[in-house]
């Protein structure tokens, strides 16, 4: 009698661990869970290729102002040439009246703030 209940109770154990085994994988296996899986693995390959990316321009600017020091040491070249002023530019135009148009012998004004 007691080796059948042990026998009994061993295989309702296996049946359960069987069965949340699989539901826990049907679960990861759905399209919503896959999805976000791949989400994720397209994130972190992208940090790791952006860290990547970011190391080497750094290492490029490191050894480009090294061969300039090189360059400008070997031609005797002054390192802090005095540069000359910055211009400086109208960033708008400044426009008195605005812009009109003629069509069919009718002038239009030209104003972006007109009927809004």
């Amino acid at each position: 009698m007691f080796r059948r209940t042990f026998w009994f109770t061993t295989g309702v154990a296996a049946g359960v661990w069987a069965t949340t085994k699989v539901n826990r994988k049907l679960k990861q296996l759905t399209p919503e869970n896959l999805a976000v899986g791949a989400a994720n693995k397209a994130l972190e390959a992208g940090h790791r290729l952006k860290d990547r990316a970011v190391g080497f321009a750094l290492d490029v600017r490191e050894n480009m102002a090294r061969r300039e020091a090189e360059l400008e040491n070997a031609l005797g070249i002054d390192a802090d040439p005095e540069l000359p002023a910055p211009r400086r530019y109208a960033a708008i135009e400044n426009r008195t009246k605005p812009k009109t148009y003629v069509i069919d012998d009718t002038t239009y004004s030209y104003n972006r703030n007109e009927d809004h």
